[in-house]
């Protein structure tokens, strides 16, 4: 590795760095700094903006925002808020498990503002130590993004993969993210079971019981959505979007089914999967517009529509940067690389892992270093199996559903700590992430590592 190659290195590090100081749009932005450092500082070739990615995600997050602003969305919180409160006394295994499915469903980990104030609630009320379940869930929210058929990062992990050969489709990676995922989050609810002391048996929570003020604040009120009005329009526009997922499903299986050497979607010329998700989805939203009153203004001022625009500013700037880079080396990071890739393939887990906690985006994780990794010459199916991997920005807690999770505990047992990282998500996060990728890794590499080979062209 050359001095240049160091600078320029420590460049895209700092545009990283920086940008995740700044958050948001930010994260995006400064990486234009560093890409542009890199083409009229360094004379670099220029990379591929991932553009396909990108406009996957406008199209889902603009349907998911509809869906939000016809009401649909606070239809599905009320159905899981009935189901948590029904069984307040396994609230730390059934929380992640319903912020888990809601981010399957929408694509966006960032519904979980709506039901983490639930979540607590319900602890706190039952006298649960409110951190067990606060801490998984906010967890287990992000962990649902490699698990959805809509998430930028299981459509770009496809995409990316058959265009190097490796022709998985979307239900075969949800196939082995899913239960492995599922798995990875039951392992850390576990581990949160019995996590930190008894509320009656923690001083510093008692002695805040004994302020009227702060007693009030923790007991005084409770949050619920069970009180909101739900129309017709709102649940159609649940069913719209349901309905949209499940289409795009079956033009998913069409991609598995083989008729004759064409598969079934070639033979009736349906469009690549990218192209079939944007037009479903926009169709999608177009329907809650016309049937559902999903008022536009209301829709693109919501929370989903806006963080998932911000995703896109962000995998646009992050993932452009790290292209020009890597695509400008290539040939050297194969010889660096090359003796540990035919080693220890599997560990270019911990790649993704470092990756994201720099990023704090799963999507821009896989746009950025999957094609990195198959260049190197890395097998698909073990790309597959530490997919999970690719989430690690809870290790910083400095992600918004992480901080919001804390600001919505009242009892104040979910903390970030003195030092940091002795912070409530990183217990959950490193048992989710850890487990989930063994299992991933050895549903594709193990137990059906015939299957998944069977995919590369």
């Amino acid at each position: 590795m050359t001095f240049t190659m160091i600078i320029e290195l420590l460049i895209v590090l700092a545009a990283l760095y920086v940008g995740s100081r700044y958050g948001s749009l930010a994260l995006g932005a400064i990486s234009g700094i560093g890409l542009a450092i890199l083409v009229f500082g360094f004379g670099l070739k220029p990379g591929t903006p991932p553009t396909d990615v990108i406009y996957i995600i406008i199209a889902a997050v603009t349907c998911a925002g509809t869906l939000q602003a016809s009401g649909g969305m606070d239809w599905m919180i009320q159905i899981a808020e009935r189901m948590l409160r029904k069984h307040p006394e396994h609230i730390t295994f059934l929380a992640p498990l319903v912020t888990f499915f809601l981010t399957v469903l929408v694509g966006t980990g960032h519904v979980v503002y709506t039901i983490m104030p639930i979540i607590c609630d319900i602890a706190l009320k039952k006298g649960i130590r409110p951190e067990r379940p606060c801490g998984v869930a906010s967890v287990a929210s992000q962990v649902g993004i490699t698990c959805s058929p809509i998430a930028a990062a299981v459509v770009a992990f496809v995409t990316i993969s058959n265009a190097n050969g490796y022709m998985v489709s979307i239900p075969q990676v949800l196939m082995v993210t899913i239960p492995a995922c599922i798995i990875g989050l039951m392992c850390a609810a576990a581990a949160s079971y019995r996590r930190g002391k008894d509320l009656d048996k923690d001083p510093a929570f008692q002695a805040r019981l004994k302020d009227p003020e702060t007693y009030n604040y923790m007991y005084g009120n409770s949050a619920t959505s069970l009180d909101k009005t739900i129309t017709r329009e709102a649940k159609a526009s649940v069913f719209i979007f349901l309905g949209a997922l499940l289409i795009i499903v079956c033009f998913a299986f069409m991609q598995m089914i083989h008729v004759g050497e064409e598969t079934l979607a070639q033979h009736l010329n349906i469009p690549k999967m990218n192209l079939v998700i944007q037009i479903i989805m926009l169709v999608a939203a177009a329907c809650n517009i016309m049937f559902c009153k999903a008022q536009p203004k209301k829709a693109v001022a919501g929370a989903v529509w806006q963080s998932g625009m911000v995703a896109v500013v962000a995998i646009y700037g992050i993932a452009w940067l790290a292209d020009t880079y890597f695509a400008n080396y290539m040939e050297e990071m194969k010889t660096m690389l090359g003796g540990i890739v035919e080693s220890a393939p599997w560990a270019i887990a911990i790649v993704f892992f470092l990756v994201s906690v720099l990023i704090n985006s799963q999507g821009a994780v896989v746009v950025a270093m999957l094609p990195l990794a198959y260049s190197l010459g890395i097998a698909g199916p073990v790309l597959l199996g530490v997919m999970p991997s690719v989430y690690g920005y809870f290790f910083i807690p400095n992600y918004p559903s992480d901080i919001a999770t804390v600001n919505f505990d009242r009892s104040g047992t979910t903390v970030i700590g003195k030092y940091l990282l002795n912070h409530s998500f990183m217990m959950p996060g490193l048992v989710s992430v850890i487990v989930a990728t063994i299992v991933s890794y050895l549903i594709t590499n193990v137990i059906f590592a015939g299957y998944f080979a069977s995919f590369i062209a």
